[in-house]
């Protein structure tokens, strides 16, 4: 993949990037796994009868267990916050949802912008942002399966398990990059 461009003037700009097959393939099911665990939480929301009566979806009140749904999923106070807690678990009920709804967004227009054997990638601007938003978060949930630190070598050794992965994490920061480079014009 070559950097992305930016084509176009005022209503009419686009941002054009060409993917190869295997970038694709591997962006398209990194999405696809980051959406199937986003669904997951979703569904386990908590039955919510004033929910039910009021339309006002809720989800769960604690954050998840598993550490990739935990950095994708933060809480939403900060624990300097007297009685944080309990303040973090009443927003994460009501935001969690809008939340997931969200990313899910992001990564269906991924999924529906990205072609499935590579090529051409043409986004309006609403959609480019949408692109960083889910790449963001398949950055940061492999980021965390691969335990990335800020002083990690470029390259692990080849008899590190994670030394086929990092190379797919530096290629999602370049790409991540690359956008917004273009988008900032």
């Amino acid at each position: 993949m070559k950097a992305w461009k930016r084509q176009g003037r005022g209503d009419r700009v686009r941002y054009v990037a060409v993917l190869e097959r295997p970038e694709a393939q591997v962006l398209r099911g990194l999405v696809g796994q980051v959406d199937q665990m986003l669904t997951g939480r979703g569904a386990a929301a908590p039955d919510d009868e004033l929910a039910a009566l009021t339309g006002i979806r809720t989800g769960p009140s604690t954050p998840p267990d598993d550490p990739v749904l935990a950095r994708l999923l933060p809480d939403f106070a900060s624990s300097s916050e007297r009685d944080a807690d309990q303040v973090s678990a009443a927003l994460r009920s009501v935001r969690e949802p809008e939340l997931i709804e969200a990313k899910r967004a992001a990564i269906a227009t991924v999924l529906t912008t990205c072609p499935a054997g590579g090529g051409r990638v043409e986004l309006a601007p609403s959609q480019a942002e949408e692109w960083l938003a889910a790449v963001n978060d398949v950055r940061l949930a492999l980021g965390v399966a691969l335990e990335v630190t800020d002083d990690m070598p470029e390259q692990l050794p080849a008899d590190d398990p994670r030394a086929d992965h990092l190379p797919v994490y530096h290629w999602l920061t370049w790409l991540q990059d690359s956008l917004v480079t273009t988008l900032a014009g």
